[in-house]
């Protein structure tokens, strides 16, 4: 079973707006919680430039 983790920035009490991260089988995997079925497989490399890009967005 897949154990994902909520973002810290959730949204809400019930944190129903969120991304999800999850490491399955050595694979790390992003999720939005509205759409828990689409699942987004990322390298480490590919998660650290999208990181970068959002915190750069927000300055």
């Amino acid at each position: 079973m897949i154990q994902w983790q909520k973002s810290t920035f959730s949204s809400g009490s019930d944190g129903a707006n969120c991304v999800e991260l999850a490491v399955h089988e050595e694979r790390l995997l992003l999720r939005e919680s509205d759409a828990p079925d689409r699942i987004l497989q990322v390298t480490q490399d590919g998660l650290s430039a999208l990181l970068r890009r959002l915190q750069a967005d927000r300055s």
